[in-house]
């Protein structure tokens, strides 16, 4: 059976976990998978994965039998990454502030007494 895939913003690489790949907006053929998964990737954007359900109802004698598949078609909305920060090349290292020289106290130190 063939799947539309289809992604916002389009061109997003769009695997099958039956192994078929495409970009999108595209269409892959999938064996008769009872179920499948379509993971969706694209640079700067959160990877999406998309969970696909098929249901067979038998035919009988009045009708024949259908395959249905949902969601169909597959569409993954895409979530950008967030802002990644970049260290600046020219970080400059700050100099460390010379030592204060000691402060003068306040009161006079007393002169020495005359040696006697």
């Amino acid at each position: 059976m063939t799947v539309q895939l289809d992604s916002v913003p389009q061109g997003a690489e769009a695997r099958t976990s039956t192994g078929s790949s495409c970009k999108t907006p595209c269409s892959v053929e999938v064996p008769g998978a009872d179920s499948f998964s379509v993971t969706f990737t694209l640079p700067k954007f959160q990877v999406a994965t998309v969970p696909v359900t098929v249901t067979r109802t038998p035919g009988d004698f009045t009708s024949p039998p259908t395959t249905t598949i949902d969601p169909n078609p597959i569409v993954a909305e895409l979530q950008a990454l967030g802002p990644v920060k970049k260290q600046s090349k020219n970080v400059r290292k700050r100099k460390p502030k010379p030592a204060a020289a000691p402060a003068e106290s306040p009161f006079p130190e007393p002169e020495a007494a005359p040696a006697q």
